[in-house]
């Protein structure tokens, strides 16, 4: 599964007996260190330094201490038939703006990369504590150095701590933390869209893990998310204000079912101005229900998930929870979203993914906003180190905007095909990385969608046409 916003997939360890070889051979080092006094050493008395050698070394070679690095990263370069820069991403649409997402094959013209640095210890007692600190930037421009125009930005820096030796009962796997992070088990996406079914992240503290019964367990957390400089005076657009989002959690387990509530609540920002009145939310609610299962839809090998999202006030921005402080008190979201992967033959892939939303009374009262997104990417492999990748894209919206942020309602759709030779080091699954990519993309839209906003992707002012190609390379790496 991948690791969301940022679209990564946990690191995998390296196993410990890759390592016991350097450790038996340090160990013995060590114990050669005196040949006079290992002399007068009976074997058992050997025998028990190396063990303590290799008792020390192992920690570190198990990754339980020491430093290690993660990574995500991605940079490519997307052009249009007259070989000038094109607009792109998965959110170039209309409905993009209200979380509608299409494919990301051969659609991104960006840098985005992620540094996350881990250092690890086990204390005498036996609990682990974990500091995290992820570093990220993000930049359109294709020059070398671009610290004018990117996007640094610390995302997480927070310390977890687990295996308590204090802990016990229902708490005795928990692991709790504080700081500023993504939330471990709410981040999982589509990576295909580039878009995260669920997200929260923000500056809080929580526990996770706490075990009630094999395969029962819950988290339990409280973020806040901060809203800045938003309008508070209908007569004085100058007059601004700030108040802060506070969301409680309760995510729950019971064996592949996941089921999440989050409460949330915005001191005064019911003074906020949205659409010339001052009736946006104050509270918020946002529940989910989804199943992770271990087969393709029970009908071959693979994985898939699914989930149905709903969200009322505040909680009516379904995917970035917490994150909207424009919506409306009466304010309502459902979304659905479905994916999986799977081998169709011994050398092909596919993984299909279905993404929904409607919303009515989003942003101002009587508003309705409906978006829909197939999406499916294919690759064949063609030997070991290439493979051919597909991926195709269909987009339907049905936006009634009533002037929100001078927005035009559209009714219309969007599709999209992209061809992409691949290489990597090692085919064989969606999730090995690093890939080294070049495409061709089709794109095709109704005219209607091109009058939504001034500025759009694919609005009149753009150069960004239908019926276009474009044509680009791009690398994408996590580990």
């Amino acid at each position: 599964m991948l690791n969301v916003i940022d679209g990564t997939t946990p690191a995998k360890r390296t196993p410990i007996a890759r390592f016991l070889p350097t450790a038996v051979g340090l160990a013995s080092l060590g114990l050669m260190a005196g040949p006079a006094q290992a002399q007068d050493q009976t074997v058992e008395e050997r025998l028990a330094a190396l063990e303590a050698k290799l008792a020390e070394v192992e920690p570190k070679a198990s990754g339980l201490e020491g430093f290690s690095f993660n990574t995500y990263a991605r940079s490519g370069l997307l052009l249009n038939g007259d070989l000038q820069s094109a607009p792109g991403g998965p959110y170039l649409t209309p409905a993009g703006s209200v979380g509608g997402a299409v494919g990301r094959l051969g659609n991104e013209p960006d840098t985005y990369l992620e540094a996350i640095l881990n250092y690890k210890q086990v204390a005498e007692n036996g609990t682990r504590s974990h500091y995290r600190l992820m570093i990220a930037d993000s930049t359109t421009s294709s020059n070398d150095w671009t610290a004018g125009d990117g996007a640094l930005n610390v995302r997480q820096a927070y310390v977890e701590f687990s295996n308590l030796a204090s802990f016990s009962g229902v708490f005795e796997e928990a692991a709790i933390w504080a700081g500023k992070r993504f939330d471990r088990d709410l981040n999982f996406d589509i990576h295909w869209l580039d878009s995260d079914i669920v997200f929260l992240g923000g500056l809080g503290a929580g526990v996770y893990d706490v075990t009630f019964a094999d395969g029962v367990k819950s988290n339990f957390s409280l973020y806040g998310r901060s809203f800045l400089e938003f309008p508070s005076d209908i007569q004085d657009q100058d007059i601004t204000s700030d108040t802060d989002n506070l969301i409680l959690t309760a995510n729950n387990y019971f064996g592949n079912v996941q089921f999440l509530i989050n409460g949330m609540k915005a001191q005064e920002n019911d003074l906020r101005v949205v659409g010339g009145v001052t009736e946006a939310a104050e509270t918020g609610l946002h529940t989910m229900l989804a199943y992770h299962g271990d087969s393709f839809f029970g009908l071959s090998d693979g994985n898939f998930k699914a989930a149905v999202i709903h969200g009322t006030g505040l909680g009516a921005e379904t995917k970035n929870i917490g994150a909207d402080g424009d919506l409306h008190e009466d304010a309502v979201s459902t979304r659905v979203a479905v994916y999986g992967t799977t081998y169709l033959s011994e050398s092909w892939r596919f993984a299909p993914a279905i993404l929904a939303e409607t919303s009515e009374d989003r942003y101002i009262k009587g508003d309705e906003y409906q978006w829909l997104t197939f999406n499916a990417r294919v690759a064949q492999e063609l030997s070991a180190n290439f493979e051919m990748q597909y991926e195709a894209s269909w987009q339907t919206m049905d936006l009634n905007t009533l002037g929100y942020q001078g927005r035009n309602s559209v009714d219309g759709d969007y599709s999209r095909f992209t061809v992409a030779p691949t290489f990597k080091p090692q085919v064989g699954g969606f999730w090995n990385r690093p890939e080294i990519r070049v495409f061709a993309s089709y794109s095709t839209w109704d005219d209607e969608l091109e009058t939504y906003a001034a500025g759009d992707a694919l609005g009149v002012d753009s150069d960004f046409e239908s019926s276009q190609w474009t044509f680009g390379t791009q690398m994408e790496i996590w580990f």
